[in-house]
């Protein structure tokens, strides 16, 4: 079921489960991943993280992609975290999908890096020097895209990387979805896209599945754009489909 929202370009999409909605999402970034390389011979993409994207993930695997065109970013990782933390998001993109698929090139965030202000640096010349084609993300229970919590996000931010704050709702989500033992254990600290970064791409597919999101979806399409829902910005990008199910969905008014 498709809905057309009353929210300036921003298009949701509703399916009956998350396999679905992930199935959708995959076949709209293949697609579009198609027509980059298509168009210009290769392609930039960005994907994103957590337990919202495991449906994307598996099924963009099996979809007809030639990833020998493809150079690969994605959104964030924990600062201070190594790579064989169970909670790494380097370790989830390789274990989960870059092993597999063996892109042209790929560049994680090194969240451990030596010097992490070089590492910042050297990631915002890459974004620059390879503009993003696709960019896959979701949003959280507090509303933000990448790690731009509500404290943290700027619209209007100079920066396309930044060491950012992780709000409590963001901390307690990961501790819910497993994967830390214990709140403490959840970095207070991440390194991230920021908001223009992201806004910077062509085409934006947010996956964002799950009851736990209905909320957080019923204010990205309702609430005022701010930085009280970050992902309320989605609404001024050009060519963004919101991808649901039918519980992250529960909240919107069949009338918007």
């Amino acid at each position: 079921m498709i809905k057309k929202l009353n929210a300036g370009t921003l298009i949701a999409k509703v399916y009956s489960n998350e396999a679905s909605a992930g199935k959708a999402s995959a076949e709209f970034v293949a697609e579009h991943i198609n027509e980059a390389i298509k168009t210009q011979g290769h392609a930039n993409l960005i994907l994103a993280t957590g337990a919202s994207q495991f449906a994307f993930l598996d099924a963009i695997k099996k979809l007809d992609v030639d990833w020998s065109k493809i150079t690969v970013f994605h959104l964030d990782e924990y600062k201070g975290l190594p790579e064989t933390h169970p909670a790494s998001f380097r370790k989830y993109l390789k274990e989960r999908i870059l092993n597999e698929v063996k892109p042209a090139k790929v560049y994680l965030i090194n969240g451990d890096a030596d010097n992490l202000e070089e590492e910042i640096q050297n990631y915002e010349a890459l974004l620059k020097k390879h503009p993003i084609d696709v960019a896959c993300i979701g949003i959280g229970e507090n509303g933000h895209i990448a790690f731009n919590d509500p404290g943290v996000a700027d619209f209007n931010d100079p920066k396309l990387v930044k060491v950012v704050q992780l709000d409590n709702v963001c901390r307690n989500q990961q501790l819910g979805e497993g994967w830390f033992k214990s709140l403490d254990d959840v970095p207070q600290e991440a390194i991230s896209l920021t908001i223009p970064a992201i806004m910077n791409c062509k085409v934006i597919s947010c996956l964002c599945p799950n009851k736990r999101k209905a909320q957080a979806v019923y204010d990205t399409v309702n609430a005022p754009i701010s930085t009280d829902c970050p992902a309320t910005i989605l609404r001024k990008h050009p060519q963004t489909v919101l991808f649901l199910d039918k519980d992250s969905a529960s909240k919107l008014n069949s009338g918007k």
